[in-house]
């Protein structure tokens, strides 16, 4: 069995488009994030009424990593407390 055949394929619809999305995750969190991208892509298209698909997601990714990054700065900040707490 070829390992082409063990990913998963689906079709998701992000911002009135569908995209099928090859990979190794299970459908049911292709279909969560896709489900995700595509709020924060209406979230910011409602904000931004003039922009092309193009920009609106350009725009979306910024966002969304902005986010990704201070989740990971506030996961960091909690495991050094506590770690600080273990150490007492």
């Amino acid at each position: 069995m070829s390992q082409e055949s063990d990913k998963t394929r689906v079709t998701v619809e992000i911002h009135n488009k569908s995209y099928t999305i090859v990979g190794n995750e299970p459908a049911s969190r292709v279909m969560l994030v896709a489900e995700l991208v595509d709020q924060k892509m209406n979230e910011m298209h409602q904000h931004n009424p003039s922009l092309d698909t193009s920009r609106l997601a350009v725009l979306t990714a910024v966002n969304t990593t902005n986010d990704y990054l201070k989740l990971k700065e506030e996961y960091a900040s909690l495991l050094g407390a506590l770690k600080k707490k273990e150490d007492k």
